[in-house]
Parts: C-alpha cells; sequence; structure tokens
C-alpha cells in the first residue's frame, strides 16, 4: 500500500494506487479514481446503453450488501445498475482516524476525518466517470440515503431522479434512532468469522422486518462471508462512517430546492431511522411521494424487493 495525505484530513492508505481508472478486478468490479486521494471499487450489470442507476449503501456495507438477485432484477429492468464500495469500505480507498466511542455516540459528538458532502463527491464523480451522460438515477439506503440527498443538493446536474431508502433530512428532531435500538451501536461484533457472521444474523433479525425469512438469513451470511473475503482495512472505517453521520447537517431549506423526481420510501417498522425521518425528507423536498410500508424495518427484506424495484422504475420514469 501507498500512504498519501488526504484532503479531507489525516492519512489514507490508497489500497493500490496509481492511476486505476476502469482496471478490472476479479468478478467483474472495476476501480475509478474519482480524486487524486480517493478510488471507489463498482461493479455493473446491465446495458450500456440503458439509463443508469446508481446503488449507495448504508454504514459499513459495501457493495455486496445490494444483493446479487437485487441487482439483477434492477438490471433486468431495463437499467445499467452500478453499485460501488463507498470510501472505507471493502475495496475502495481506506483513511486513518479517529472514529466514535461508545460516549461520543450517545453525546452525538464526534471529530469526522471526513464528512456525508465528502463521500457525496465521491459518487458524483464516478457518475461522471460512467455515465456518457453524466447523469444517473441515484438510490440510497439509510446513510447512503443521506449521501443521496447530499449529491442531489451539491451535484443537481448529475442526479436525474432521487430514491431515498431509510433516510432522513438531518434536522437533528426527525428519523432519529429509536432507544431500544442504542444497543445494538455498542455491540462488538466477535473477533472469530464464524460467530461474527451469525452475529449479524442476529442483528438483522432485531432491527429488520417482520415476515424475514430463512432466505434473508441466508443472505446476509452470503453477503457477510463475501465482504469479509473482499475487505481490506483494519475494520476501524464504519467507525469513520458513522463519525461523518454524528456530523450531519440539516439538509432540510436545501431538499427545498430540489427540483426532480424523487420517492420516499420508509417502513413503519423502522427503529434505527424512525419513520419520522421518511415523513421529514417527503415534506421537503417538493413533489416528491411518500411510501410507507408496514412491517418494514431497518432492511431490505427480500418481500419488499418488488415494491423498492417498482418505486425505483416509476420514479424513474417520472424523470423522462
Amino acid at each position: 500500500m501507498t500512504e498519501q495525505n488526504g484532503a479531507a484530513g489525516g492519512d489514507l492508505a490508497a489500497g493500490a494506487g496509481g492511476d486505476l481508472a476502469g482496471r478490472d478486478l476479479a468478478g467483474g468490479e472495476k476501480y475509478a479514481r474519482v480524486s487524486p486521494d480517493v478510488e471507489l471499487c463498482f461493479e455493473e450489470r446491465g446495458d450500456q446503453s440503458k439509463p443508469m442507476v446508481l446503488l449507495i449503501m448504508g454504514l459499513g456495507l459495501d457493495l455486496c450488501w445490494w444483493r446479487d438477485a437485487f441487482f439483477a432484477r434492477l438490471a433486468g429492468r431495463g437499467f445499467r445498475a452500478v453499485r460501488f464500495d463507498n470510501r472505507d469500505v471493502g475495496r475502495s480507498t481506506h483513511f486513518h482516524g479517529p472514529g466514535v466511542s461508545g460516549l461520543q455516540f450517545l453525546r452525538r459528538t464526534a471529530t469526522p476525518t471526513y464528512t456525508l458532502a465528502d463521500m457525496a463527491d465521491d459518487a458524483a464523480c464516478l457518475i461522471e466517470h460512467l455515465s456518457p451522460d453524466g447523469k444517473a438515477h441515484v438510490v440510497g439506503t439509510s446513510m447512503g440515503a443521506f449521501i443521496s440527498q447530499e449529491l442531489a443538493i451539491r451535484h443537481p446536474e448529475r442526479v436525474r431522479s432521487l430514491v431515498s431508502i431509510m433516510g432522513r433530512p438531518g434536522d437533528k428532531r426527525t428519523g432519529r434512532v429509536g432507544k431500544t435500538m442504542l444497543p445494538e451501536f455498542l455491540r462488538a461484533t466477535p473477533a472469530d468469522p464464524g460467530r461474527a457472521v451469525e452475529h449479524l444474523v442476529k442483528n438483522f433479525r432485531r432491527i429488520g422486518s417482520v415476515g424475514r425469512t430463512a432466505e434473508d438469513d441466508e443472505d446476509v451470511r452470503i453477503a457477510m462471508r463475501r465482504s469479509m473475503a473482499r475487505d481490506r482495512s483494519d475494520g476501524t472505517g464504519s467507525g469513520r462512517q458513522l463519525a461523518a453521520i454524528l456530523a450531519e447537517r440539516d439538509r432540510t431549506p436545501d431538499l427545498r430546492h430540489l427540483a426532480l423526481p424523487a420517492t420516499i420510501i420508509h417502513g413503519l417498522r423502522d427503529r434505527v431511522i424512525l419513520p419520522s425521518g421518511g415523513r421529514a425528507t417527503a415534506d421537503a423536498i417538493p413533489k416528491s411521494q411518500l411510501v410507507e410500508v408496514p412491517g418494514m424495518g431497518h432492511d431490505l427484506p427480500r418481500w419488499a424487493w418488488p415494491l423498492v424495484l417498482s418505486a425505483i422504475e416509476r420514479n424513474a420514469e417520472r424523470a423522462g
């Protein structure tokens, strides 16, 4: 690894180094350099002549968590689907810097190494790199929803339409973590890989939807094993991402100026980001559509996929 100074502050590990835009990796993954200090690992599926949909994942999760079957079904609806590792997870650039202690999390204070805006800039550059016309439909879930909102605000010329799933506008009042869910952020992940996998399966059962199936649990096992196999970090990246979340700004005033088709999806059983976050986001974005899903928690169970995929497709159609 080569060590460089990161523009966001502190040192970062730039993984592969050099000009790697478009370099192929195993399994169809590629690198794109989106700034002098950051490169993102991505994967795409579908006809490259079709409209691009960029999928942005949540806290500490790499591209594997946009599960293969969901990814394939999205491409099957006539899109060029792209999923990627945010900075500090998977095979994208990893940083060095402080994370978040338990006390800082409870007090909602931390010193971020980078911000959600920096992560949105990464995504904007990836769209510019991949899309022939420099635009994409954008779909974000949880932290990815925060990033997707920042992306639409900071780079409206890159975003055709927006689907914000399990999100909030960052006003510090709505979409807060339910008190019963606070322990989930403080539980230590076991060091043993097998126990770590089952730990996450249980975690998703606690935070997830009504009607999760054995197939959903197996999806978690597959994604977690793949993530561990491809991760090249020291395991501290999710702490820095969490610090960026704790430093989240109120996007409400800027969301009010968005002029694009937007659909807001939120589970009524979500206790990690309470449903008030989805409602506040929909209230802020002009002419947005709110889809509240009974029984859906802070996950994307297979039974919700048809609803989510149809919402993405309808929202893209509104963009023309």
